[in-house]
């Protein structure tokens, strides 16, 4: 399995290499409380407390959106909960009804018992002429489009009664969703579903972009996402460092300018693939493949004998060996500037072997697949800075010695915990792909459900050891290479569709891309 990165429709189009910050829930709060309270007096002094004044603002960015995405809805209902959250989807009852639409406004809590901003928000819904009607069971939703202004980005526990079942209601009812802030449920710190979350078509989110919106289940729930600021400029509180950055493609043709008319094969360094066991020959394959293609200027395979006929018809540039152990390995161990290994590889003798000449050759790693199995097995307390790890989220837990389902819960924890106890640079595989370096932690908002198919690692893995291969350090290397890969396979599925993506279609589209020239849709 591989990386299905974050859903296609994401905050930023390719090419807007501006710096692109991520936080968590606490931060933003942080963020928004200082902004308050260093509002203008004149503000105070016309009587707009600063905290409503920013709620003003949210849901009118909020309605903006609704009116461009569903310009023809004359029908809306509104389900309000408690908190900020719920003030948000009052005002934005009061401007929808001033600008003439129907409003049907649920609310799942007793509006007097809200206090500060949000009882601001009741008084402007109500002064609108609006009727809050208080959330039953057999609720019918009558608008043609819901807003979801339930649960906010505080939520640290599964959601309870009644919000589970009015959001079981919103999902059944297959109705467009506009999420306020987050898809009520989802963890706004991990992307993670608390037992249930609600199925946005497009949220819109404030202040500054949650890191939960990125990655793990929220490719399901987001939907379509728009990042509107409000004026703050999250740059602007240093000393609040973001804690990962939302990566863009035009890392891509930064990393790699076009080449000097006067290149030879000697300055793009050569690519030594090590895999492909005994009967598991195409894992191998594809990496050594894919290296070529997006440029090392030679790539070699250590592969068991049987497979080197495979390779010669499939990629005869590829310079394909039979090898029965380390010692037929050695002269191409030397030979080679960056090692992958671990496609194919197995985990007994031979594979066993061949990992720890890799690992005593000196070389820059790229581990994947069943090198980092062996990690686990043989090694478990090795940590190198010369190694770029790309475990999927199984691995990862193999690695970290949990569950997977507790890597999905949080990714970032995970990813974190992967740098700290080996080192290196990582890449944590899954929707919404994270990469873990000296520099931080960069999200891939690229790639797409037809990804989930054997090989797309094994791709990625040659993808990379061709980016060290021409001088990338390991860390830009996982960055620009799992961009390649995640529109790589986008390219692809926007000629021939999701399914039935393979890993050996990726290559082309990922040298193409490499080359700065974007493909079409036929």
């Amino acid at each position: 399995m591989s990386s299905h990165s974050s859903h296609s429709s994401h905050p930023r189009k390719p090419g807007d290499a501006t710096p692109h910050p991520l936080y968590l829930a606490a931060q933003v709060r942080e963020i928004d409380s200082r902004e308050i309270a260093a509002a203008q007096p004149g503000d105070k002094e016309r009587g707009d407390a600063p905290g409503f004044a920013l709620m003003q603002r949210a849901a009118m960015a909020a309605y903006r959106q609704l009116r461009e995405c569903w310009p023809e809805a004359r029908r809306l209902s509104v389900l309000c909960g408690s908190g900020n959250n719920a003030g948000d989807g009052y005002v934005l009852a009061a401007l929808a009804v001033n600008d003439g639409l129907e409003v049907q406004l649920l609310a799942l809590r007793d509006p007097a018992a809200l206090t500060g901003e949000a009882a601001r928000g009741v008084e402007m819904a109500r002064g609108a002429g609006l009727v809050v009607q208080p959330w039953a069971e057999d609720a019918a939703l009558t608008g043609e489009v819901v807003v979801d202004a339930l649960l906010g980005t505080g939520l640290g526990g599964e959601v309870r009664e009644p919000y589970a079942m009015a959001i079981g209601t919103i999902n059944a009812s297959e109705r467009p969703v506009l999420a306020l802030d987050i898809p009520s449920g989802l963890a706004a710190d991990s992307g993670a579903v608390l037992g249930v979350a609600v199925r946005a078509t497009l949220t819109v989110t404030f202040i500054a972009d949650k890191f939960g919106l990125h990655t793990g289940q929220a490719a399901d729930y987001v939907g379509a996402l728009a990042f509107c600021p409000l004026g703050v400029d999250s740059g602007e509180h240093a000393d609040i460092a973001p804690v990962a950055e939302l990566l863009d493609a035009s890392l891509i043709a930064t990393a790699l300018p076009p080449r000097a008319r006067a290149s030879h094969k000697g300055d793009f360094g050569h690519v030594l693939v090590i895999g492909g066991a005994p009967g598991l020959g195409g894992a191998a394959l594809l990496a050594s493949q894919a290296a070529a293609r997006l440029g090392a200027g030679k790539v070699s395979l250590a592969t068991a004998p049987e497979h080197v006929g495979a390779s010669l018809i499939r990629t005869p540039e590829v310079m394909a060996r039979g090898v029965r152990g380390v010692s037929d390995a050695t002269p191409m161990l030397e030979a080679a500037e960056v090692i992958v290994i671990g496609p194919g590889l197995g985990r007994d003798a031979w594979g066993q072997g061949l990992m720890q000449a890799a690992l005593d050759s000196g070389k820059p790693l790229v581990i994947d697949a069943d090198g980092l199995n062996l990690l686990v097995e043989r090694w478990p307390e090795l940590h190198r800075d010369d190694w770029l790890l790309t475990p999927h989220p199984g691995e990862a837990a193999h690695l970290l010695g949990i569950s997977g389902s507790e890597v999905q819960a949080d990714r970032l924890a995970a990813s974190r915990a992967l740098k700290a106890r080996r080192g290196g640079t990582h890449v944590l595989k899954g929707a919404g792909s994270l990469i873990a370096g000296p520099q931080g932690i960069g999200v891939c908002p690229y790639g797409n459900p037809g990804m989930a198919s054997g090989g797309m690692g094994d791709v990625l893995s040659g993808i990379l050891g061709a980016l060290v291969a021409q001088g990338l350090t390991l860390e830009s290397a996982a960055r620009v290479g799992t961009l390649l890969h995640a529109c790589a396979a986008d390219q692809a599925a926007s000629v021939y569709g999701e399914r039935g993506l393979l890993a050996g279609d990726l290559a082309c589209y990922a040298r193409i891309l490499a080359n700065g020239r974007p493909t079409t849709r036929r």
